[in-house]
């Protein structure tokens, strides 16, 4: 029976993977210039273009949809496989910074990781590769897409926080952050506030479940790198009072 629900899921992947008209790419950086300011243990957020990228971005509330960890690469070039995701069809993979080229993307970068640390944690994303993802998740987003169902902002997190649990699946950002966790690196306060069966407001854990790209965006205790910025840049000729365009 467990087949059943599987080849419903990988349908609603397929569908959910089709990207939507109307994308917009806000920097013409070249992708080399990106992976030139890239270190390892870098999070590189995305802002798809995708069914299930709308989804996450309406019920996270936030303009990031996925999440990558830069692991680096022989050749640091934007051909060479560098990034560890967990995608929707292909599982746990390491992929090139090429896929996002017609991307808008953000570099998040811990701050104060030693080398050593930053090791542990790519070296836990390595050991993930070839899990699946956790189409359990999938159902959840799919409530979003029939008819834009209403749905109270506290509760939208909720419908993509939990997956099946099952060791070998993963979703981008939990599994960027329980490697970060295997560290004790902080990526929001450890505590959440949230509603009992009786109603009353109390403080739990945060497990890294509890996780979703925009979070690292959001986060205190990551660095928003720029390549741009870091690079350096000439500002545009400034036009005198009165003068004509």
């Amino acid at each position: 029976m467990d087949s059943i629900p599987r080849a419903i899921g990988r349908r609603l992947a397929a569908y959910l993977s089709k990207p939507r008209p109307g994308y917009e790419r806000l920097s013409r950086l070249p992708l080399q210039d990106i992976m030139e300011t890239l270190q390892p243990a870098d999070i590189v957020l995305v802002d798809g273009n995708s069914h299930i990228s709308t989804a996450i971005k309406y019920l996270t509330q936030s303009t990031w949809s996925h999440a990558c960890l830069y692991v680096g690469a022989q050749q640091a070039g934007v051909d060479q496989p560098c990034l560890i995701e967990a995608d929707l069809n292909e599982g746990v993979t390491q992929v090139p910074l090429r896929k996002y080229e017609q991307f808008n993307l953000r570099i998040c970068r811990p701050v104060g990781l030693s080398a050593a640390d930053k090791e542990v944690i790519m070296d836990f994303a390595r050991a993930r590769l070839g899990y699946v993802y956790d189409l359990k998740n999938i159902f959840d987003l799919a409530r979003y897409l029939i008819q834009n169902p209403a749905v109270p902002v506290k509760y939208r997190r909720d419908m993509i926080a939990f997956g099946s649990g099952e060791p070998t699946r993963a979703i981008c950002s939990t599994l960027i952050a329980e490697a970060y966790q295997t560290v004790g690196y902080p990526i929001l306060p450890a505590l959440i506030k949230v509603e009992d069966k009786k109603g009353e407001t109390v403080s739990v854990a945060r497990h890294f479940t509890h996780y979703v790209p925009g979070d690292f965006d959001l986060s205190p205790y990551f660095r928003i790198v720029k390549p741009t910025i870091e690079r350096g840049f000439e500002l545009p000729a400034r036009r005198k009072p009165g003068q004509s365009v």
